[in-house]
């Protein structure tokens, strides 16, 4: 299913949002190798800016042989194999690539299906808090959602780059304020207008049956998603219900 559109008019035009689509369009298409780059352009390039699993729990980057073993023989647990010394890149900044991660994408499908998911729920989820708590907990979400992947995964030296964590936290928070409204989604060649509720938990249940080999990050989805529940319920708990909300009547069914 793959949500095109909803029926939840804003009262405020979503900046943030435009903002973060903007930034990860550029960093795609000005920052990153281009596609018609050679493969080890953009091996290099994220090896060296996204944030890789093992440098994250180590505190340090890839050695030339851990990269070695991973990028060349294709070892995706090669953490601590060989000599922690040299650095394959060593003026890399390890902590700061899980922020950086989050603007990047693997192909132009990774980046439009992702711009899509944010822009269908993230403008709501924006109306709803204000452009500066959306801001931080945009960012908040992709990097909780990470370290959630980073934890799971400690041993891994293949890197995670994508903003799917972090919209997976806007998905959540929209679940708890949203749940009754109706996305029109693509269901195979179908356009079916749908309860927001089911779209969310479908798509959060079959993260649980992704194909491991298939590179998503579904640890990820998954800790982002529920990191947005919980602070959704806990903005709502603290503003005293839903008085913020628009008139429901607008886009209920």
């Amino acid at each position: 299913m793959l949500p095109l559109r909803d029926d939840n008019p804003t009262q405020h035009h979503p900046v943030v949002t435009l903002v973060i689509i903007g930034l990860c369009v550029v960093a795609y298409f000005f920052w990153q190798p281009t596609p018609f780059d050679d493969t080890s352009s953009d091996t290099i390039f994220t090896a060296e800016h996204a944030a890789i699993p093992c440098e994250v729990i180590e505190g340090r980057p890839l050695s030339v042989d851990e990269a070695r073993a991973t990028f060349v023989q294709g070892d995706a647990t090669a953490c601590g194999l060989g000599r922690p010394r040299p650095a394959a890149f060593p003026d890399k900044l390890v902590y700061p690539s899980i922020l950086v991660s989050i603007f990047l994408h693997g192909s132009l499908l990774h980046l439009g299906g992702n711009m899509l998911f944010l822009w269908v729920f993230g403008n709501n989820v924006e109306d709803r808090m204000g452009k500066v708590l959306f801001a931080l907990f945009y960012l908040t979400g992709g990097i909780i959602a990470s370290l959630g992947h980073i934890l799971v995964n400690a041993n891994s030296t293949v890197p995670v780059v994508g903003a799917s964590g972090a919209i997976a936290a806007v998905m959540g928070a929209y679940l708890v304020w949203y749940p009754r409204v109706r996305v029109y989604t693509l269901v195979f060649i179908i356009i079916v207008p749908l309860r927001a509720m089911w779209v969310l938990v479908y798509w959060f249940v079959i993260q649980f049956f992704t194909d491991p080999n298939e590179g998503v990050a579904w640890m990820a989805h998954v800790t982002g998603f529920v990191f947005g529940i919980i602070v959704a319920l806990a903005v709502s708990a603290l503003s005293g219900g839903d008085r913020s909300r628009p008139s429901p009547e607008r886009y209920y069914y």
